[in-house]
């Protein structure tokens, strides 16, 4: 079984994803990774690179590619990514779509108990490189990352603890029944 988990900056998308892999002997193939290491590779921090993105669109499209083209040959794999749903559903592949939500505020301060930073910078970083993704994505592929319509299973995890999530998305995929 494929299984996406996707969602904004701090939802709790990676931490549930390697759980679930975890949980369920998966591999996990991770966007952000990908992501953190080609902003790594040139030298530059996830919002300047989230900008250079934008002017670059190879960038997402190495990404996207990798994804895909994993996906298509890995039956059993859990996907972090903010596309991946999109990505899998528009490429015809199947898979359970999961998207991870949470106030911004509460992902602030996820993203700063992880990075470190004031709650109000890590606040504004976080929105710019949202909307600057949200640009891109609309721009390249036509799709608005905020339309859950594809999705399965929609959580919000302003109140739930990884775990909490953890055991809904197995609940509702009846994994060990």
């Amino acid at each position: 079984m494929r299984i996406t988990i996707s969602g904004p900056p701090g939802s709790g998308k990676t931490t549930v994803a390697k759980l679930l892999a975890e949980k369920m002997g998966y591999p996990l193939l991770s966007g952000g990774m990908i992501f953190r290491e080609m902003a790594r590779e040139m030298g530059m921090d996830l919002v300047e690179f989230s900008r250079y993105a934008e002017l670059h669109t190879e960038v997402d499209s190495r990404i996207d590619r990798e994804i895909v083209d994993r996906a298509r040959v890995m039956e059993n794999v859990v996907i972090d990514s903010r596309l991946g749903g999109w990505m899998l559903h528009k490429h015809g592949i199947p898979a359970f779509k999961v998207y991870i939500d949470a106030s911004p505020d509460v992902r602030a301060r996820r993203i700063m108990g992880r990075d470190g930073g004031s709650f109000e910078i890590v606040k504004r970083e976080m929105l710019l490189r949202e909307e600057s993704e949200r640009k891109r994505y609309l721009r390249l592929y036509g799709i608005d990352y905020e339309d859950l319509s594809i999705y399965d299973l929609v959580v919000d995890t302003d109140n739930m603890s990884p775990m909490d999530v953890l055991k809904k998305i197995l609940e509702v995929i009846g994994w060990g029944k």
